[in-house]
């Protein structure tokens, strides 16, 4: 896929490139949002952007794609983007999206790599963005047909049937089609996309798991409010939601995307979660639950506390609904609710992972790291462990 004069330049080019990546995308998105402030209003969240996640995300996207080019040229490296199309496809890119985001992206390289960037140069990048956006396009156009959305349309008014308090942190949302219509086709472990309109009159955005069956016409969300950490500001959303949406007001979501979703084969299940990464986990037991499934599963879930675990009462009542489940759960401060409970973080000591399990985690990226690397350790194939990370993914999938 890659011309064999482009993947020379590329590979000369690489160390350089790859090494300025995080001023050439701040760069990049100060100039896209000075000139078109609208991109900020229901496109991008302003949390990752203050964050720096989302420009560390584009920059380790761009050089893990041209760096699996270089590893096979004549291959398009589309799996590597598969994620990356559906928080697209849940937000509403649209194909004409990729030529501003060119404009921009590769004003930013030259003004940052100056007299580097000869038109060699600058047309081998060029070459790679294309295959890379047209791989983007591509998955993104499929995403769409296979929602029945039209691209870009994928916005829908849902009403609050429900508000309920988890802990003192976490609120779920029992949700409706608001216009009475069918909910659209979901699967276990698939997120949508929260479009709010700030006081300041900018709609922000972000995803939450479906936390309950897909199956039928009520969805729900279960949102931990974000405080914001070391000068990081509080989650617009998330606060937003707490404090101001409550039973019979309406919400926009998109219609449901994500990749790693629950499989529908026999093998051994282990679901590990930390925080509210149990979220997804809930809504992969209830579908199990709802379609009778007998297949082994174990849940590892690891938090501060039992009253601050959300959706603890309703995990121990769906696991008993499986035949053949276990559910071991890690607390940092335990408490009489789980006299049962393993103290401090978790460390897999005496669970017994089967060989063939399909993995599925969600929590922070450190705590995935560390399970992921203990599963490898014993013998559990990469291929078989799958992750969701709640935001910008920062995470290459290869890595340790």
């Amino acid at each position: 896929m890659l011309s064999a004069e482009s993947a020379a330049v590329v590979t000369a080019t690489l160390p350089s490139v790859a090494g300025a990546l995080d001023e050439i995308t701040a760069r990049f998105y100060g100039a896209m949002f000075r000139d078109r402030p609208d991109l900020l209003d229901g496109m991008f969240n302003r949390g990752n952007q203050a964050s720096g996640a989302q420009r560390q995300a584009l920059a380790g996207s761009i050089a893990g794609f041209a760096s699996a080019l270089l590893a096979d040229p004549d291959v398009r490296p589309d799996a590597l983007l598969a994620r990356i199309a559906h928080k697209h496809t849940a937000v509403g890119v649209t194909e004409d999206q990729y030529a501003i985001v060119h404009k921009y992206l590769f004003a930013a390289l030259a003004e940052v790599l100056g007299d580097t960037v000869t038109p060699e140069v600058a047309a081998a990048w060029d070459e790679v963005y294309w295959l890379m956006a047209g791989a983007l396009i591509a998955q993104e156009a499929r995403l769409y047909r296979e929602a029945a959305v039209s691209p870009g349309a994928v916005w829908r008014r849902w009403s609050v049937a429900e508000r309920r308090d988890e802990t003192h942190d976490v609120v779920s949302f029992l949700l409706r089609p608001a216009d009475g219509r069918p909910a659209p086709a979901a699967r276990a472990g698939q997120y949508v996309t929260v479009r709010l309109r700030m006081p300041d009159g900018v709609r922000q955005l972000r995803q939450y798991s479906l936390s309950s069956d897909p199956g039928g016409d009520v969805r729900r969300i279960t949102v931990k409010r974000v405080a914001g950490l070391g000068g990081a500001p509080d989650g617009e959303v998330s606060n937003l939601l707490h404090h101001a949406v409550h039973t019979g007001d309406e919400l926009c979501l998109s219609a449901p995307f994500g990749d790693v979703v629950l499989d529908e084969a026999e093998t051994p299940l282990v679901l590990v979660s930390a925080g509210i990464g149990c979220a997804p986990v809930v809504g992969m037991l209830a579908r199990l639950a709802a379609t009778g499934s007998t297949r082994p599963v174990q849940v590892l879930h690891a938090d501060s506390s039992p009253s601050g675990h959300a959706l603890r009462g309703e995990t121990r009542e769906l696991t008993g609904r499986l035949p053949q489940s276990e559910t071991v759960f890690w607390y940092e401060r335990p408490g009489p609710d789980e006299p049962d409970a393993r103290t401090g973080q978790m460390d897999l000591e005496g669970v017994t992972v089967p060989a063939d399990a399909m993995v599925y985690l969600c929590g922070p990226v450190p705590f995935m790291r560390a399970v992921r690397a203990r599963l490898l350790n014993r013998g559990i194939p990469p291929q078989r462990i799958r992750y969701e990370v709640f935001g910008p993914d920062l995470w290459l999938p290869n890595a340790a």
